[in-house]
């Protein structure tokens, strides 16, 4: 399966409190207003949120997938190339997480995703 920007749009929409804006000269969604995913790279990539330990285990296991920008070098973000996920799935889980690290207590409390 090779994802595209649409779909991830669809899917980050799909989750509470999700809005679209564009910042930087791309598409960027926020979770009740804190960022948490990025469409760079016209739209074959994104950035999501990432603890850098997690991150940098990624970027070396699946380096085809996975890849750090270097003005994110220091922060806990990674990229990852939308052609090389394997499913949905894959692609949903990692939108979830980036989700999960910035929503706001109240959203986790709830058990909303």
């Amino acid at each position: 399966m090779s994802s595209t920007g649409d779909d991830v749009r669809a899917f980050a929409l799909s989750l509470p409190e999700t809005a679209e804006q564009f910042t930087w000269g791309m598409p960027t969604f926020r979770v009740a207003g804190k960022l948490y995913l990025t469409l760079p790279e016209n739209e074959t990539s994104m950035a999501v949120r990432c603890p850098i330990i997690e991150r940098d285990e990624l970027v070396l296991a699946e380096p085809g997938k996975f890849w750090i920008a270097s003005h994110e070098a220091n922060n806990a973000w990674v990229r990852v190339r939308l052609a090389a996920l394997d499913d949905r799935d894959e692609l949903e889980a990692i939108i979830t997480d980036s989700w999960r690290q910035a929503a706001p207590r109240n959203l986790l409390d709830n058990d909303a995703v």
